[in-house]
């Protein structure tokens, strides 16, 4: 029987970092036509959010113990819920959208479907 397992190397292998990133690029696009006075509000918000969920899955896989990788990924996992939050947020606003607002939502599912995927695989 072979082995189909990918070798994970780097946390750039990850499916759910690399979902993760395609997900902070995008909200770093849509984000670039709020309002202006919301650069020090929900843009910068959002962007923390995304930004904190990759930053959360890559510090949780240089962690040697299993302990310290599940709490970096169930940090991440609430960045990803913060940045939903404020997805609808912006939505309602009308800061987005319709289109922008269902693709975004969607990438956040997908990176979120992984993450809980990575938590469960890994649960201690």
């Amino acid at each position: 029987m072979l082995d189909n397992r990918v070798m994970i190397k780097s946390f750039t292998d990850l499916n759910v970092w690399q979902e993760g990133h395609k997900l902070a690029m995008l909200i770093y696009k849509i984000t670039k036509t709020f309002p202006r006075d919301e650069v020090y509000g929900l843009t910068s918000q959002m962007r923390r959010a995304a930004v904190s969920i990759n930053s959360n899955i890559t510090e949780g896989f240089g962690r040697s113990s299993a302990k310290d990788r599940q709490h970096f990924w169930v940090m991440a996992d609430g960045s990803c819920y913060e940045l939903k939050s404020q997805l609808i947020l912006a939505r309602d606003l009308g800061y987005l959208i319709e289109a922008e607002y269902d693709e975004a939502n969607k990438q956040a599912d997908a990176t979120h479907k992984l993450l809980h995927g990575l938590l469960r695989s890994h649960a201690i």
